[in-house]
């Protein structure tokens, strides 16, 4: 796990301090070593900040070069099938200097060119310089996992991991004038939108190929979700969930520095600890967060998943204290603006505190297996379809902000229906907020969509597409790499092991999402060693009291709209709409 750097431009005089201010600026995510390259004859630089988990030896450092100095590399993530595609490219006639998993990455280029990026299982955003054939190439894991952003025009592509490393390039850097209004829309920003104009993420399941002689790129996908419903009986589904989720537990384990799990007491983190104790035995290392408040600490549960795994556990209480103290630097780490990714950040400070270098978390199973409430609402916004689209903008005029989100349903697509699940501000409300026309809000937000042909898929599917593809993909991933690097720990999400989604996306969605208890499907698949404490009661979700120790420091209650102030203290305003509104104050970028 690192952060990367790169920049091809004809512009630059100063290469080497160019890519150092860029790699340096984010040397939380890579504080083992660090390293660049330059080829001065290119105009190309790449930087590199390593965080070592495979191959902790020298060998494995970046950029790394080809047996031939014809590809160089810097490679951010993790190939955890790594070893077994070793073994093919041994029978290939490759030999291999390193134990590392980026020479594989190198030599599977070498072999299969772009098709290698299809044959890799795991997270990784990747940039190859080919000498030979003058071309950068950009890569993006099939989930989005790794982040990736560039910016490209007729004399220049740089690329990063961190949006703040493009402002290290260059402080004054145009910000994009409309982010405010996606922002305070979803409660983040969806890609393709960042802060900094022109600035975007790669796509997932997408490489580029950049043109050194003619400045030139395309881009082309190897990776896209298909569902289908070619698994129809309920013992081939439950045996397929627990066949790839074992598998995809044991490949996520594989690493030369501590690991562990992080805890919550929920389905998911549960069953991820439970299988991975077949594989840790004496080396199964959890960790908790509790709270002094019985209403948000889940400590009964994870007791019993401690007790019942045998893990080395630790548990770390978050205090009222602890959390306003952590506040500025909680603002600092953000890389992008967020309404959420706090839970993110403590969980990462106590892994490092652990001394832990990994995590595995559960994210990903409530998206994929019907989690959320959207999933039971899908049904209403299909008959919401039939109704005259007049009516929900009708819903603008309510004093309640929760009925006011009835009128994105006005959009007869799916993003409408996600906002109505998931939105902040109703159009109306961003538009007086921000004093910004509403035809400016509507000509923003209808950037923002999805293939047409998502609106065809069977309600559950439809749903599942929507929280992975804006939610999960654009706010949970986006936060949970952000955070847990800041404390230079990496997190790994077994959940979204490819071959672990393409078998979900196999299963008929009736028997996905066709019993009332959500996620019923991996429940059922794993009774064998889930506890019925742990699935037969209330979803809670890993949430923090923080709008009661927030709200206790009145200082911390400022907003520079006295409107959006007075509407929260009059309870006109819910907390995490109010909570959208400060961040948006305070984020500088």
């Amino acid at each position: 796990m690192c952060r990367i750097a790169g920049i091809i431009s004809k512009k630059s005089q100063e290469l080497e301090n160019s890519i150092t201010a860029m790699r340096d600026v984010m040397h939380r995510g890579g504080p083992d070593s660090a390293g660049i390259f330059i080829d001065e004859s290119a105009h190309l630089a790449f930087g590199h900040r390593r965080l070592s988990l495979i191959d902790l030896s020298d060998a494995g450092a970046q950029p790394m070069h080809s047996d031939s100095g014809d590809v160089t590399i810097v490679f951010n993530g993790e190939i955890y099938n790594y070893e077994t595609l070793k073994e093919e490219l041994k029978a290939h006639g490759y030999s291999f200097r390193t134990h590392s998993d980026t020479e594989v990455i190198i030599k599977a280029y070498e072999q299969w060119g772009t098709g290698c990026f299809a044959k890799f299982k795991g997270m990784f955003a990747i940039a190859l310089y080919d000498k030979r054939k003058a071309e950068l190439i950009l890569a993006r894991d099939q989930s989005g996992i790794k982040p990736l952003y560039y910016y490209q025009d007729k004399e220049q592509l740089i690329f990063a991991s961190e949006i703040r490393a493009f402002k290290a390039l260059n402080k004054n850097w145009e910000t994009n004038s409309s982010w405010k209004i996606y922002f305070l829309t979803y409660g983040y920003l969806p890609e393709p939108v960042t802060t900094l104009k022109r600035v975007q993420p790669l796509e997932k399941g997408t490489f580029l190929r950049f043109n050194i002689n003619t400045y030139t790129s395309v881009k082309e996908t190897f990776y896209k979700d298909v569902y289908t419903d070619t698994i129809q009986s309920l013992d081939e589904a439950r045996n397929i969930i627990k066949e790839t989720l074992i598998q995809a537990v044991q490949r996520h384990l594989i690493a030369d520095a501590p690991i562990g799990l992080f805890l919550s007491g929920g389905i998911d983190s549960s069953l991820l600890t439970l299988i991975a104790k077949d594989f840790k035995k004496d080396d199964l290392h959890t960790l908790s967060i509790v709270f002094n408040d019985k209403n948000y600490s889940e400590k009964y549960y994870q007791d019993i998943i401690v007790e019942k795994s045998g893990s080395e556990h630790q548990s770390f209480v978050l205090d009222k204290d602890i959390f306003l103290d952590a506040l500025p630097d909680i603002f600092e780490a953000m890389d992008q603006p967020s309404a959420d990714g706090i839970n993110t950040y403590f969980i990462s400070k106590f892994a490092k505190a652990s001394g832990l270098k990994a995590v595995l978390s559960g994210l990903g199973a409530d998206e994929l297996l019907g989690g959320y409430t959207s999933f039971k609402k899908s049904s209403f916004v299909n008959k919401s379809k039939l109704l005259p689209a007049r009516l929900y903008s009708m819903a603008e005029m309510s004093p309640k902000y929760k009925y006011r989100k009835l009128s994105f349903l006005q959009r007869k697509d799916p993003v409408g229906e996600y906002l109505f699940n998931r939105g902040y501000f109703s159009r109306q409300s961003t538009s007086q907020l921000l004093d910004v026309d509403i035809t400016e809000i509507d000509k923003a937000l209808e950037k923002i969509s999805v293939p047409n042909s998502i609106s065809n898929l069977n309600e559950g599917n439809r749903v599942s597409y929507l929280e992975s593809n804006l939610y999960m993909q654009s706010q949970l991933l986006k936060d949970t790499d952000v955070m847990s690097m800041w404390h230079s720990i990496e997190v790994r999400v077994p959940f979204l092991d490819i071959d672990f989604i393409r078998a979900v996306h196999r299963i008929s969605p009736v028997l996905k999402f066709g019993n009332k208890q959500g996620k019923f499907l991996l429940i059922d698949a794993f009774k064998d060693i889930l506890p019925r404490e742990i699935w037969d009661r209330n979803k809670q979700g890993f949430v923090f009291p923080f709008r009661n120790w927030i709200t206790a420091d009145n200082s911390l209650i400022t907003s520079k709209n006295p409107v959006a102030t007075t509407n929260y203290q009059n309870g006109k305003l819910d907390w995490s709409r109010y909570w959208t509104y400060i961040i948006s104050d305070i984020f500088k970028g």
